[in-house]
């Protein structure tokens, strides 16, 4: 990001909110992401005008999920999008650095889905990309990204820029601290290697808690009688509530397997094709006459496919093959 070393070259009174932040971010929001992400738009929000703002984490080949974002001040409903190679995810990929609306004009932002309002353009952008540490020599995964938008032009200067870049390290040194957590259980005897597989108990369990709270705030609120200023505060805290459940539920898609996905991506066109066809149930003779090559040629291609999906044979294949087309 530019300014990891050395003092961040911020003025007095921004330097006294991130000082502040720094030890909130640090006692409150360890493990409560939707609180974290909530408290940096505020911050965010004192240090210059932000009329859009959202999180969003890369998944997969060429998704990004959107956990979090607030437009104008109102809850922007969590959304996965799939990137094109213009838009301001690829440009992130390319570049791994803070990208600004100043650098082109807002054409890069353009070229990718719309954030916030769609019936408005941003008259101004800073997008800075989450890092996460890795333990081989490739160096820092990008992960996601933290992003600020205003409708006014020439809203965000250098200060600014700098406070949102550090922002962003916070959420990073968060989200890096958990995962360093766990890599550090997994070293433990009978350490659990599974703690990151998202299943049906984990999504049921979740859902289920967080509608019974849903359904003890409006019992509180019907048991308010006619006192409308109660029933207003008990609406306001359902509203909360089912605005950190969307999030927090996006973002465990984040764990999701992607095992599926991954495999379908590692094989060639030609090999895929023959995978998309396992799916309908063909045998041989029929992907022969389908794809227009020979029964040789077939055998060779699920030859391979079985060694790089490390499978037994074609049932085995088409099953997984499904459940990457349904992700």
């Amino acid at each position: 990001m530019g300014e990891s070393a050395g003092v961040l070259r911020v003025d007095a009174e921004t330097a006294i909110i991130l000082r502040e932040a720094f030890h909130k971010i640090e006692a409150l929001y360890r493990t409560d992401h939707h609180g974290l992400y909530d408290y940096v738009r505020g911050v965010a929000g004192k240090l210059a005008r932000v009329d859009t703002f959202y999180i969003g984490f890369l998944q997969g080949r060429n998704r990004v999920r959107f956990p979090y974002g607030y437009d104008s001040g109102k809850f922007d409903d969590p959304a996965t999008h799939t990137y094109g190679p213009n838009g301001q995810t690829a440009w992130l990929l390319r570049h791994r650095q803070t990208y600004r609306f100043a650098y082109d004009n807002g054409a890069v932002l353009n070229a990718g889905v719309p954030a916030g309002d769609t019936s408005r353009r941003s008259a101004d952008a800073v997008t800075v990309p989450l890092f996460r540490n890795s333990n081989d020599r490739s160096g820092e995964q990008l992960i996601g990204m933290v992003s600020m938008h205003s409708y006014a032009p020439g809203t965000y200067d250098d200060n600014a820029v700098r406070a949102f870049e550090w922002l962003a390290g916070m959420v990073s040194r968060v989200l890096n601290r958990e995962a360093e957590d766990r890599d550090a259980l997994r070293l433990l005897p009978a350490g659990d290697d599974t703690m990151d597989v998202l299943t049906s108990d984990h999504v049921m369990e979740y859902l289920s808690n967080r509608i019974a709270s849903l359904r003890t705030t409006a019992a509180d609120a019907l048991e308010a009688g006619d006192m409308a200023e109660a029933v207003r505060v008990h609406l306001e805290s359902l509203i909360r509530s089912a605005e950190q459940t969307q999030s927090e539920l996006i973002e465990m898609m984040l764990t999701v397997d992607e095992g599926p996905e991954r495999r379908f991506t590692a094989l060639t066109r030609a090999q895929q094709g023959v995978a998309l066809l396992l799916v309908a149930g063909y045998d041989n003779d029929q992907l022969a006459t389908e794809l227009g090559i020979s029964l040789n040629t077939v055998k060779s291609h699920l030859s391979t496919i079985l060694r790089k999906y490390e499978m037994d044979n074609r049932t085995q294949v088409a099953d997984d093959v499904r459940r990457y087309l349904a992700r």
